[in-house]
């Protein structure tokens, strides 16, 4: 009888809006994050704008999870949509986190690799909000979500090795001689790696999601 009714009841699409909502503003974030990389003086102002839109994605997060609790229809299983949005969050966090530490340190010069790594991060966001309003209809589109999802993927392998490249770079340079350059290095490095590792988290929730439904 539930699923008879559930037939007849239109589908809560709200969903749908505000995950492309919260993507849009993942990828302000990430466009903030690459430009505190490009030190100088305006990191400060930079780190302000990432947190904002930081801030702004929590509000959707809890947005969606206030729909969660109360909608009878969802466009797809509770569990995936609380995972997708967690996920999605996590990443905006990892975000703010970097910023803040950037502030705590008071850093305006960076590590070229740390650069690449916060324009790659750019380029995860904006995979992110090109695939999220292909899931309103996942059938015809699985293919070019999967796609999607896959060069979500190989961003974070390639964080990887410019994490490991600029760890490497780090302690041949300045850190050789100067103990705190490579611990403030370092952590910088960890922040980074973890906003990518939390992008590709999201993009293997929405390719199970994908699973599941095709």
């Amino acid at each position: 009888m539930v699923a008879f009714l559930k037939k007849l009841m239109p589908r809560e699409d709200k969903f749908f809006d505000m995950f492309e909502a919260h993507a849009a503003k993942s990828l302000a974030a990430a466009k903030s994050l690459a430009a505190i990389f490009e030190g100088g003086k305006s990191v400060a102002a930079h780190c302000d704008a990432l947190m904002k839109a930081e801030d702004e994605a929590d509000h959707i997060t809890e947005h969606v999870n206030e729909a969660l609790r109360k909608s009878f229809i969802t466009p797809f299983d509770r569990g995936d949509i609380k995972n997708l949005i967690t996920d999605m969050d996590d990443a905006v966090d990892q975000m703010n986190k970097t910023a803040k530490a950037i502030l705590l340190y008071e850093t305006a010069a960076f590590e070229p690799n740390m650069k690449i790594i916060a324009d790659e991060a750019v380029e995860q966001a904006r995979l992110l909000a090109e695939a999220l309003p292909l899931l309103r209809n996942i059938g015809p589109n699985a293919a070019k979500l999967h796609q999607l999802c896959g060069k979500m993927i190989a961003i974070e392998d390639e964080s990887d090795r410019h994490h490991e490249n600029g760890l490497k770079a780090l302690i041949k340079g300045k850190a050789r001689k100067d103990a705190m350059a490579f611990i403030i290095g370092a952590e910088l490095f960890g922040h980074l790696e973890k906003v990518a590792d939390k992008f590709e988290d999201v993009a293997h929730t929405i390719d199970g999601i994908v699973i599941e439904h095709v």
